[in-house]
């Protein structure tokens, strides 16, 4: 079903090769219309080894009773399982989901909002794990994968403000899937970035709204539609523009 309108939207220009910090290497795209790759990798000389720092707020999923001290709603059966250095919670990709009664974005106009993740095969082809959205209208910020035949990954990230819907749909960048990564949403007021594994893939003009209080899904899209398979570790808001040397530290990223 057709629900986004796609604005100005193109692929960077030539990624360099990424750092050996999560054994992968970025895709190649064309150059983007006002704004090109950074070449930064997501070192976390920012934050702490646990994604912590002075103007955000951590969510560590690891468990399915409270998550940042708000109480889980569980769809399903998501597992914790253990992965390096600790836990995580892990989706079916049919019916497994967990929601929060909070929107932690709620107010900010500018936010880079961090996800640390892992995509499994053999999952829908277009999946949404990571959904905020203000109560008593659509305006949203979305996390979303597609998966490919040849058993890769894209993101595609979305934010619908006021009238206007803005999509990143990356599918020149793809990813194998399997291991963990690292991916982020950054607003300034009038720009839209999105990255995976602190490498900036595409970038996108909007005049951001501050959306009000609203309702948290992860696994799927909050009307429980497009379910994920795989598993969700870590996510971080801050109230502010990071750079990618600013992101959770890579470790939190590697394969466990």
């Amino acid at each position: 079903m057709k629900r986004r309108i796609f604005v100005g939207v193109a692929a960077l220009s030539l990624m360099v090769a990424a750092s050996g910090s999560y054994g992968l290497q970025p895709a190649a795209g064309d150059s983007a219309t006002g704004d090109s790759a950074t070449g930064d990798s997501a070192t976390g000389d920012g934050a702490s080894d646990d994604g912590t720092s002075d103007d955000s707020i951590v969510w560590k999923i690891d468990n399915l009773k409270q998550i940042g001290g708000h109480e889980v709603q569980v769809v399903g059966n998501p597992r914790v399982v253990d992965v390096a250095g600790g836990k995580a919670v892990e989706f079916d990709g049919l019916d497994d989901a967990i929601f929060l009664n909070v929107h932690p974005l709620a107010g900010a106009r500018q936010f880079t909002v961090e996800v640390v993740f892992r995509p499994d095969a053999d999952g829908p082809a277009e999946q949404r794990f990571f959904h905020m959205q203000e109560d008593q209208s659509d305006n949203r910020v979305l996390f979303e994968t597609r998966l490919t035949n040849d058993r890769q990954w894209f993101l595609d990230t979305f934010i619908m403000s006021g009238v206007g819907n803005h999509a990143l749909f990356a599918e020149r960048f793809k990813h194998p899937v399997g291991p963990w990564y690292h991916a982020a949403i950054v607003v300034d007021d009038k720009e839209m970035r999105h990255y995976v594994d602190g490498k900036q893939e595409m970038a996108m003009k909007l005049d951001y709204q501050p959306q009000s209080m609203g309702k948290t899904s992860l696994g799927v899209r909050i009307n429980k539609v497009y379910w994920f398979k795989g598993a969700i570790r870590t996510a971080r808001f801050t109230r502010r523009v990071l750079k990618p040397n600013e992101f959770i530290s890579t470790g939190l990223a590697r394969k466990p």
